[in-house]
């Protein structure tokens, strides 16, 4: 059975993990402590009675203990919510706190008051901007300051390099060598030489011609034999095979000239000259 004098008198005069003794006082440490004093009435272990009210995230709850509850240490302690209206919190505590000691009903009506304007002021610190002071290490000072040395000493370097560079460039020691560099980069850029056959539209119009031809060819022939005489016809015959003949050889040139170009099968003609003075017919095929 739990005896609070008992407990008392141990923790006050042998030894107790929540007393706080400095000079202005003794304070208790325990945050179910309803004044924050080391006394008789406000200890929450020596009062097997015992109410106070605590804060968990902005929220108010008042918390209980009873005798009844003393042997289930899990359920020893009822909660209730606290609304946020001050008046009406003090309404709840006096209906759940209406029998008990009117000096205990009082301190807890005492410490709703200034937990209320606590929070009340830490709103109004929120809101104002203020200036938060943030600690660097040694370690973290000493690196970054090394590490700006040696940044330094790199960047003077780099400079150097590049004068001496600028400075043999203006003596003419690179001129040479850029030279190079620059005929060498121009024979790299130039144009890659193609071949292409460049006869086959003449040789196709070449062809075109001499069919043309052949036809006009035949058909003043066709007209001139009803109006004229054997010999004229004979003339004519001969003209047209030595037209033949002349554009025969300069297809063959044009052949040797261009290899690569591909071979068409020409219409072959055939040309029968007839002379006076021997009735011979001699046959000519192009």
């Amino acid at each position: 059975m739990q005896h609070d004098e008992v407990i008392w008198q141990v923790i006050r005069h042998n030894h107790c993990s929540f007393m706080a003794k400095i000079e202005t006082g003794i304070f208790c440490r325990n945050p179910y402590n309803v004044t924050g004093i080391c006394n008789r009435s406000s200890c929450p272990l020596a009062n097997s009675r015992y109410a106070t009210i605590r804060d968990h995230d902005g929220v108010f709850y008042l918390y209980m203990k009873t005798i009844e509850r003393a042997h289930m240490p899990n359920k020893l302690w009822e909660r209730v919510k606290l609304p946020r209206n001050y008046e009406k919190a003090l309404e709840i505590i006096d209906k759940h706190l209406m029998y008990w000691p009117k000096l205990l009903v009082h301190k807890t009506k005492q410490r709703l008051t200034k937990m209320t304007q606590m929070r009340i002021r830490m709103r109004k610190l929120a809101l104002k901007t203020r200036e938060k002071i943030m600690t660097t290490p040694r370690k973290e000072k000493k690196r970054e300051a090394r590490r700006e040395e040696k940044a330094e000493k790199a960047a003077v370097l780099d400079r150097s390099i590049e004068n001496e560079l600028l400075e043999r460039l203006k003596k003419g020691v690179y001129d040479k060598e850029v030279g190079k560099e620059a005929v060498s980069e121009e024979d790299e850029e130039e144009a890659e030489i193609e071949y292409v056959e460049g006869y086959e539209e003449l040789e196709e119009e070449d062809d075109i011609e001499d069919f043309g031809g052949l036809t006009m060819r035949e058909d003043n022939m066709d007209g001139n034999n009803v109006g004229m005489d054997d010999d004229d016809e004979d003339d004519d015959e001969g003209i047209i095979a030595v037209e033949h003949k002349r554009r025969k050889v300069s297809a063959g040139k044009l052949g040797k000239e261009e290899p690569g170009a591909k071979s068409k099968k020409k219409a072959k003609v055939l040309v029968e000259v007839e002379h006076e003075d021997a009735n011979e017919r001699q046959t000519a095929v192009f």
